[in-house]
């Protein structure tokens, strides 16, 4: 099946997105084609200053980072391929442009076949050491949601569960507002909240979203451009 990751996960529900979301979901590995969005972040990073020490030294994960701002322009890459276990995969690249120095968080989420049906799960940052299972559903007004549930971590052949006492959720919603630019643009909201201490990041903004195809027209479904790969994969879940 050639569907993409979010169709397939959410079947028939997937008919209920808006049409934008319907459109901007819908990417496929050898499609020749990736998805490019431009925008400003209202809001972006850690609000809470005594947490951004700790989030410095995580920093070269490209997962968390500890700056925080507001009107912050920024630039997503989303590549549909298949992982290099064959796995149906979306591999996003996002670049938050502060005005001291610019951010990259980048993550891969894959589709996997489990007893209960095809499901997400969400491998964080450039060594991709965290996974998270992704459970999405769309709302009765047509918005996707999405909810990180258990999070695992992988340090060399370790595989770390994280206890519901420090592990942090992420909630996620994105949204086409009609009435906003020009022609409409989409919005996205996360919040990361870890039980003990609260709101760990949170970015919320508006952007402009289009298709470009490859240079060299590649429409190999395992193609992913070398500066968008992680320089770590990891299959374990």
């Amino acid at each position: 099946m050639n569907d993409s990751i979010y169709k397939q996960a959410l079947g028939e529900d997937f008919h209920r997105l808006q049409p934008e979301l319907q459109e901007y979901f819908s990417l496929v590995p050898g499609s020749g084609h990736y998805g490019v969005g431009e925008g400003v972040f209202d809001v972006v990073g850690c609000r809470q200053a005594w947490l951004r020490p700790l989030l410095k030294l995580t920093s070269g994960e490209e997962a968390f980072f500890p700056e925080y701002g507001e009107n912050i322009p920024f630039r997503i890459e989303n590549h549909a391929h298949r992982d290099p276990f064959g796995r149906s995969s979306l591999t996003a690249r996002r670049e938050i442009r502060f005005p001291s120095h610019s951010r990259i968080f980048q993550d891969t989420t894959s589709l996997m076949e489990s007893a209960d049906g095809p499901r997400l799960v969400d491998y964080l940052g450039r060594f991709r050491r965290m996974v998270t299972d992704l459970n999405v559903s769309v709302t009765a007004g047509g918005r996707l949601r999405g909810v990180s549930e258990d999070s695992r971590l992988f340090l060399g052949p370790l595989r770390m569960p994280l206890p519901a006492t420090v592990d942090a959720k992420a909630y996620a919603e994105q949204w086409w507002d009609a009435d906003a630019g020009e022609h409409g643009m989409h919005r996205i909201q996360v919040k990361v909240i870890q039980p003990q201490i609260g709101q760990v990041l949170v970015y919320a903004g508006s952007f402009t979203y289009r298709l470009r195809p490859y240079l060299g027209g590649s429409s190999a479904e395992s193609f992913l451009p070398r500066y968008a790969q992680p320089d770590r994969w990891e299959n374990r879940v």
